[in-house]
């Protein structure tokens, strides 16, 4: 068993800054040398978004960034031994692990062995299931989910940190994943080098919570830093944190000597507190940590010691994120200026509203952000000092006609509605399809991860 390792995050969401894990490898060396790379691409809206694309080409429905990652720190892990693991696999993980492959042969390299998990798509596998008895209700609305079954996009399972570690003892160099927790790409490599067991409650917990704070990137080394947050320095080269873990769940904070941004206590409550419901029940497929026993220590600059965490056993469910279906929207803006500017605003919109009635057009719901003023403090206007303000206004319907129709509506207001405007440019708005978020459990006995560890 080694007596530590260090996991480092490369990326906290699909579309994450490129250079990340490029430097998170590259810069790998001496004290802050990492022993696995943990990308989290995957978001709930994001499997509905690969689900479209695998239905319009086969080979799609993955990161299509991962595998680019892939070439660019191919040669540095497999000289440095780094292992990189990854929910980039999306809703299509073998597709993924194919174009991984594609990639080293390009690169000239052979015998690389890459693990995928997979079982977590039961979208084929849903009339079968509610056939069961399985009614996966909407955990915050109760509704159940035979009622949008014909609209259903995608259904995934959250899966564990367990399959990822089984790929990893078979000596996989990358592990691929469909949906997981985010967590667990982080909680498998310590189960894999410390041989924590499915009861090690509180050992689990530790390994979770240093996941969570890994799972966003940078947040948790001083990006969209809520407090002091003109004291972090140089967020242009910001290092991305990296957990150094010890087998009896302790662990520490950090990021590579010389990268910008900070680590600190502070730093990490506010990612701790990140997303969080009951604080004492933080349910994963692995465990339920306790949020509320975590103690954190700054024992050095850029280095936060966290420990005396507690766990609960795991529940008996799997949640499951399911997209649907869920009508039509579109948005249309106009800027105007000052003098006057948010009264100009309002007044647009009224005449928009107005002419929308005339038409007979309503609409399940429509929305007008005055963007300058209220858009993120709705109740905080400040009408004497407003210099510009956008009219941003939307509309929700599952009549698409009726969506496309108030398109039409948003230039006209240039020369039939109030003075000083501008800002229109990208055409008429057009209706794009709402993909609508149904989260659900499931008894972890009526589905089952698959694993697969190939060598090319």
């Amino acid at each position: 068993m080694k007596p530590f390792i260090r996991i480092a995050s490369g990326q906290g969401f699909w579309g994450d800054w490129q250079r990340a894990p490029i430097d998170q490898v590259r810069l790998s060396k001496g004290d802050t040398a990492i022993d696995y790379l943990m990308l989290d691409y995957l978001a709930e809206v994001t499997m509905s978004i690969m689900q479209k694309q695998r239905q319009k080409d086969s080979s799609l429905g993955y990161a299509r960034d991962f595998p680019e990652v892939v070439r660019e720190i191919l040669p540095d892990i497999l000289e440095k031994n780094i292992k990189v693991v990854s929910n980039a696999g999306g809703v299509n993980p073998l597709a993924c692990k194919d174009k991984i492959f594609e990639v080293a042969k390009s690169l000239g390299v052979k015998g690389l062995k890459v693990g995928v998990v997979m079982g977590d798509d039961i979208m084929d596998r849903l009339d079968e299931l509610l056939a069961k008895g399985e009614e996966m209700r909407n955990m915050d609305t109760g509704e159940p989910f035979a009622a949008i079954r014909h609209r259903a996009l995608s259904a995934n399972v959250y899966f564990g940190a367990f399959p990822i570690a089984d790929c990893l003892r078979q000596g996989a160099q990358i592990v691929v994943t469909g949906r997981c927790t985010d967590t667990g790409l982080t909680l498998a490599p310590m189960i894999c080098e410390f041989g924590w067991k499915e009861t090690d409650w509180d050992l689990l917990a530790a390994g979770t919570i240093a996941g969570h704070i890994l799972e966003c990137g940078a947040q948790a080394s001083g990006g969209n830093f809520l407090g002091d947050w003109e004291s972090v320095p140089n967020l242009e080269n910001v290092g991305f944190p990296i957990v150094e873990a010890y087998p009896n769940g302790e662990f520490f904070v950090t990021k590579h000597e010389g990268t910008g941004g900070l680590v600190r206590s502070d730093v990490v409550k506010e990612q701790l507190l990140y997303e969080i419901g009951n604080p004492a029940e933080y349910i994963t497929p692995d465990c339920v940590a306790d949020f509320t026993t975590i103690r954190l220590e700054d024992v050095a600059p850029n280095r936060v010691r966290v420990f005396g965490i507690k766990g609960k056993p795991a529940t008996e469910f799997y949640k499951v994120s399911i997209s649907y279906s869920d009508g039509w929207t579109a948005f249309g803006s106009l800027t105007y200026s000052w003098p006057d500017a948010l009264k100009k605003a309002k007044r647009a919109d009224e005449i928009l509203r107005a002419r929308l009635k005339n038409l007979g057009l309503e609409f399940e719901e429509i929305r007008t952000e005055f963007i300058g003023a209220n858009a993120c403090h709705q109740h905080l206007e400040n009408l004497e000092r407003v210099n510009e303000v956008q009219m941003r206004v939307g509309v929700r319907d599952r009549d698409r006609k009726k969506v496309e129709r108030f398109g039409y509506e948003i230039a006209p207001l240039i020369l039939t509605g109030p003075p000083s405007v501008t800002g229109f440019a990208g055409g008429r708005p057009k209706p794009s399809e709402v993909v609508a978020y149904f989260p659900a459990l499931i008894r972890k006995e009526r589905v089952a991860p698959k694993v697969l560890v190939e060598e090319r």
